[in-house]
């Protein structure tokens, strides 16, 4: 019997329907395994700038630091788009990662078998499947270094500055080596070390951490190439490891090969259990309060979360085939719905996916 507390991030838009989907497909694990789940819903995004004038208030950051884990929603929409750039919704998602000091991303990309027709890749290509997990450096490079504008010969230059310390790339390689010891024991680093000095550190350094992982096979990658072999043999790939921007770019095109990002959760980590957990979508608010979101990545995010920071795997494991069991089933929420199966909407998923947990056999 384990016992966690868990803030819940409910956010805008879909936001507030995924994450409750997410919660009764938690309440049934806990049910079937006699756990005890706490939840607090502190506030992040949008609706905390309405209610609170902020988008990441201090309350917030308590809270998460005082829970095991957090799951998030999304945050975002068009009623906020013209406030101060420090006022923005987004600003609390990357505040909070700072907060609780993380700077891993890892994005798993699995392609189910009931929704191959939904992958924009053919058949044959994907004859061996695609199970890709991105690792990705989340609070270094070039989105952190130093940026603004100067006067060049040929008028305004604006420059961003890619930085990386040794300790930077060091700390992420470790949690992606260590994630393929669980997986096929396959890293592939990914930089542009034939230009970049950044990425000639980031290589070296992925090297020395490769020494610690004897039983983990090391292949470097140049990015551009990365970006074509993802679409022409993706069965290749077991962990990409890769900076911020690379891995920003990158991971989203994994996520396309599995025909919809409604189905991809995210973990965001750093050196403790604790990690915030969400799906790679947005906020979507034009289909806001109309229960049409898929809920699928949400409630796989919080499976990542049963694993990763409380150690549950039998628990994640029920949950990821009580999702496929639902797929099997024919059921599709409207982003997957012309491939097969009858359509329901997201309060429905996430029904089925929790009885499907309490009742697998």
């Amino acid at each position: 019997m384990a016992n966690h507390k868990i803030a819940i991030l409910r956010g805008d838009g879909i936001g507030p329907e995924i994450t409750n989907a997410a919660i009764g497909v938690l309440d049934a694990v806990a049910s079937r395994f006699d756990h005890t789940f706490e939840y607090s819903f502190p506030l992040i995004g949008g609706e905390a700038i309405d209610r609170e004038g902020a988008p990441l208030p201090q309350s917030t950051i308590d809270e998460c630091l005082k829970s095991d884990a957090v799951l998030l929603g999304a945050v975002g929409g068009p009623k906020w788009d013209n406030l101060a750039g420090h006022l923005r919704p987004e600003k609390g998602l990357l505040g909070i990662r700072s907060a609780m000091g993380l700077y891993a991303n890892v994005r798993p990309a699995v392609l189910y078998d009931e929704l191959k027709g939904a992958s924009p890749l053919k058949n044959d290509i994907l004859k061996n499947g695609v199970d890709i997990t991105v690792v990705r450096e989340l609070t270094g490079g070039i989105y952190f270094g130093e940026r603004g504008y100067k006067d060049g010969p040929l008028g305004r230059v604006a420059y961003d500055t890619e930085a990386y310390s040794i300790k930077e790339v060091e700390r992420v390689a470790h949690i992606a080596f260590q994630i393929a010891q669980g997986r096929k024991k396959k890293v592939t680093s990914v930089d542009k070390a034939n230009v970049l000095e950044s990425s000639r550190l980031w290589r070296a350094a992925v090297e020395r951490v490769a020494k610690d992982y004897k039983d983990v096979e090391l292949v470097n990658m140049y990015v551009d190439n990365c970006a074509m072999q993802l679409v022409k043999n993706p069965a290749q790939f077991d962990v990409i490891l890769t900076s911020n921007m690379f891995g920003d770019i990158l991971s989203d095109e994994a996520a396309m090969l599995t025909g919809s990002i409604g189905l991809l959760p995210s973990s965001s980590l750093g050196d403790g259990k604790r990690g915030l957990y969400e799906p790679i979508h947005g906020s979507a608010p034009d289909i806001a309060g109309t229960d049409t979101a898929n809920p699928i990545a949400t409630i796989l995010a919080a499976a990542m979360m049963l694993s990763t920071s409380f150690g549950l795997y039998d628990e994640t494991a029920c949950i990821e085939n009580a999702v496929r069991k639902v797929l099997a089933k024919g059921l599709r929420t409207p982003d997957i719905a012309g491939f097969g199966g009858r359509k329901v909407g997201c309060e429905k998923m996430g029904e089925e996916i929790a009885h499907a947990v309490l009742n697998l056999k």
